[in-house]
């Protein structure tokens, strides 16, 4: 089997000590000098950053074809490079199962010390996971869940009911329970679990306040899928208090069909926490107000999980002396009140 291509990284230079409160991991895909909370060249002794031994680990996601997706990939390098003590060895990003599979298993061969991987497909990759956790491997899986607990060390994930929940809690500070408000809903592909889950926490929170959708259309996180929709949706309501856009990359399509309808009178949220959604958020002249994250950085956790399980450390801010088995990360509001601490780390769409 042909080996994959290893890139070495290395010299970190961020000062200061760690905590890795994994909820607080940032990941930047538009900014370079972004500081994602690493280093080992000036940690203090005996902290989590101080640099022990090379940590050789394999990391497999799909292909870039979306901002969110590609920022995975871009964290999950920037990390690495602030730690001297990680030989990070990417394989290429692939939507191609079988590909992914073998990928695996060339880090299997190689004798890698850790894999971080976010399958294109959690089922289809359980087996080869499972394979590398009986090999003495341990496998951080990222996103897109096994079907197997025992196919991974550690799981990170993001919140995907989470972020309806945020996003319908905003609505309903925003409208209140006015019986004539109208709540829209623009979701991404309707067949994803994460789609579902995210439709049932925004319905729950908005019946808190006794809302409910009043008109709903699915998108397919692209640009074109969301102008697409959005106009379907536009046309077919006359009038809207709030809408909740799920996904911030299909979300520029979006506003592209709000802008040529001529539309303004209601206010939108988006999803996922892009860098352009923030913009639009911080001039304070769009309809767009908020935007709830889902954390692009996840990959970049499980490049600091991997280095803390291989060099037998703990998380620092806990009192257990182990990993935990499951991370799940929060799912925040940014709002023009809010934005600076969150634009900096953003991914661009």
């Amino acid at each position: 089997m042909k080996s994959l291509p290893i890139k070495k990284v290395g010299v970190g230079i961020v000062a200061g000590v760690a905590t890795l409160a994994l909820a607080a991991c940032t990941g930047n895909d538009s900014d370079e000098g972004a500081d994602l909370r690493g280093g080992t060249s000036e940690a203090d002794d005996g902290s989590n950053d101080e640099a022990g031994d090379t940590v050789v680990i394999g990391f497999s996601a799909p292909a870039a074809d979306h901002g969110w997706m590609g920022s995975i990939t871009e964290s999950a390098r920037r990390i690495a490079e602030q730690y001297e003590d990680i030989d990070l060895r990417v394989a290429d990003g692939t939507n191609d199962v079988n590909l992914q599979i073998s990928q695996v298993e060339t880090f299997i061969n190689e004798g890698v010390d850790a894999i971080v991987l976010l399958p294109f497909d959690g089922a289809a990759m359980t087996p080869v996971a499972l394979e590398a956790m009986e090999a003495g491997i341990p496998v951080i899986n990222v996103d897109r869940e096994f079907n197997d607990p025992n196919a991974a060390r550690v799981t990170i994930l993001g919140d995907n009911y989470g972020m309806g929940v945020s996003a319908g809690q905003y609505i309903c500070s925003q409208v209140g329970d006015d019986p004539d408000a109208v709540v829209a809903e623009i979701a991404g592909i309707d067949s994803l679990p994460l789609t579902q889950d995210r439709s049932e926490g925004f319905k729950d929170a908005l019946s808190e306040c006794g809302q409910d959708v009043d008109n709903r259309v699915a998108a397919d996180f692209t640009v074109e899928g969301g102008e697409e929709a959005a106009s379907n949706l536009l046309q077919a309501a006359p009038r809207i208090d709030a809408v909740w856009n799920h996904d911030d990359d299909q979300g520029v399509g979006v506003l592209a069909a709000i802008e040529n309808a001529g539309r303004d009178e209601f206010i939108m949220v988006g999803g996922a926490g892009s860098a352009n959604a923030m913009r639009e958020i911080q001039s304070g002249d769009s309809v767009l107000k908020a935007t709830v994250i889902y954390p692009s950085t996840q990959a970049a956790d499980g490049i600091k999980i991997a280095r803390l399980l291989v060099q037998g450390k703990a998380m620092s801010d806990l009192v257990e002396v182990e990993v935990p088995r499951t991370i799940q990360l929060y799912a925040p509001v940014v709002t023009e009140e809010n934005v600076d601490q969150y634009l900096e780390t953003a991914f661009e769409s």
